[in-house]
């Protein structure tokens, strides 16, 4: 790698941030965007350019190409051989003392989906992971003092997307990579630390559209290891398949990434918004409410099953989607009718061959794994099961009708009431949010902005025949925001424009500390 000067720090480096924003580290980080911010910034220029294709009425189809068949990824790490339950969190330090302590085999350490990116909070969580890597991250509050039990879950850690910038740090005069800031900190700090605990730098990678994508992962992290003076393959990463366009290349995404690949998670989310986001202009992919699009209707479980068989011919683990259910302090039966769905959805994937499963609360990992023993038993995994009696055709993974769906009432201020509370927060710095008993982030968050604007631009109609329109859903927003707020205003830009919006976060970012 080429070391470039010319870095400067736009924010505040106070504290411990020191510790986090050292000379050499800011070295590292600089010499990873030089290397590989050209490549980010045109595979982006090649998502305009596919997105493109998409509204002219192509398609997407499964490559051509004849890919070898005789590979597998390298076993998993003596840590995330099994991986039955993972929690997943943003990255303050109360969060991340308590999914460590949760029981779940490893926990997800976010700076994506679940952490509002201002700058405290990025500086911050690094110095968090640093202590939590050492063993002594700990919170003293009021009423307790938090700190790790003695089996903490194996830890891993989501950087940004790469579509996302850190503009509290410029290389050579623009604005770096979130993606490589977030990775290049962690590694270069706890890299060393985590392989004398027996353990390794191990990531979830978000939000990726191609096997060249995949590809520009996997030449950062060998340029990382050879920095650090590490083993090829030292660093191991899950990609999360969360857009409708990876799925179609998930065994070469694999291949891209082979030295360093543990597997894939069916990121259930972002895929119902990127159905939407990818085919927005054609009204034949208008989806119905949220809540009515669930794991069972034909493209999800085309898209599920198909990961499974993928990854299981490769050695490589598939990973569930996300119970997002926030236990209810005060109310048993609300309690009771979720967990019962919990323990439907991971008894599902279960029998279906995954290896783990996501989920959002402490509480959930006990009911979450025992599900999962029931069909693994004591077992690690079923990488065993190959799923040879899978067979995924191009229109399976296409199919989205939802039998019986309607765009309701109901379902349209939802959707109005989750994206402007979650806005609203998230302004606020705080990027996961408790919204009627789901916890909400920006995954969820996009299928409300995206769905109201696919409505509206569509023409979909209501229950009782009324069209979904900007002064309708303008006078849902004003039962919750003053049209005035920076959230409001946000809202109504990323739901309402003309131009879709490609990710909420890129015009919210601007207005973050």
């Amino acid at each position: 790698m080429a070391v470039t000067s010319g870095i400067a720090v736009l924010g505040p480096v106070e504290g411990r941030a020191r510790e986090v924003l050292t000379p050499e580290a800011l070295q590292f980080v600089a010499a990873l965007h030089t290397s590989f911010d050209g490549e980010r910034r045109r595979l982006l220029g090649e998502r305009v350019r596919r997105q493109e294709a998409l509204d002219a009425g192509e398609l997407p189809r499964f490559l051509e190409e004849t890919w070898e068949d005789d590979w597998s990824v390298p076993p998993a790490p003596a840590d995330l051989r099994e991986r039955k339950v993972e929690i997943t969190g943003p990255v303050d330090r109360k969060m991340i003392i308590n999914a460590l302590n949760s029981g779940a085999s490893a926990f997800m350490a976010d700076f994506e989906d679940a952490t509002s990116p201002t700058w405290s909070n990025v500086v911050e969580g690094q110095v968090n992971l640093a202590d939590a890597v050492a063993g002594t991250i700990e919170l003293e509050t009021v009423d307790k003092t938090y700190r790790l039990g003695p089996s903490p879950a194996t830890l891993m850690v989501r950087p940004r997307g790469w579509h996302l910038p850190e503009k509290h740090l410029e290389i050579a005069g623009a604005p770096a990579s979130g993606s490589l800031v977030d990775f290049g900190l962690f590694v270069f700090h706890n890299a060393r630390p985590l392989l004398d605990r027996g353990s390794g730098p191990y990531f979830y990678l978000p939000k990726l559209e191609s096997r060249h994508e995949a590809r520009l992962w996997a030449g950062v992290f060998r340029a990382a290891e050879d920095a650090l003076g590490l083993e090829r393959g030292t660093i191991r990463a899950t990609v999360l398949v969360e857009n409708v366009l990876a799925a179609f290349e998930m065994d070469e995404i694999l291949w891209e990434l082979r030295d360093h690949a543990l597997g894939l998670n069916a990121g259930r989310w972002d895929y119902i918004f990127s159905i939407v986001k990818k085919f927005r202009t054609r009204p034949e992919f208008v989806l119905p409410d949220r809540a009515q699009v669930s794991m069972t209707v034909p493209f999800m479980r085309a898209y599920t099953e198909l990961l499974v068989r993928t990854c299981h011919r490769r050695g490589a683990h598939a990973m569930g989607g996300m119970a997002a259910f926030v236990p209810s302090r005060r109310d048993p039966e609300v309690n009771e009718t979720a967990l019962a769905k919990v323990r439907e959805d991971k008894a599902r994937e279960a029998g279906d061959g995954f290896d783990g499963t996501w989920v959002a609360h402490p509480d959930l990992v006990t009911p979450a794994r025992e599900e999962l023993d029931r069909v693994i038993g004591d077992a690690p995994n079923q990488l065993d099961r190959l799923r040879d009696d899978v067979q995924v055709e191009p229109e399976d993974l296409l199919d989205v009708r939802v039998p019986s769906g309607q765009v309701t009432e109901a379902g349209l201020e939802t959707n109005v009431s989750v994206g402007l509370r979650y806005l609203d927060s998230w302004l606020r710095g705080t990027g996961a949010v408790t919204i009627f008993n789901l916890m909400e982030d920006a995954a969820t968050a996009e299928i409300s902005r995206s769905q109201i604007w696919q409505w509206v631009r569509h023409g979909a109609l209501l229950a009782d025949g009324r069209p979904v329109t900007p002064e309708l859903v303008r006078a849902l927003g004003d039962r919750e925001l003053d049209r005035e707020t920076p959230a409001r205003r946000l809202f109504d830009e990323v739901a309402l424009a003309d131009r879709f919006v490609d990710f909420l976060t890129l015009p919210g970012y601007d207005l973050l500390d």
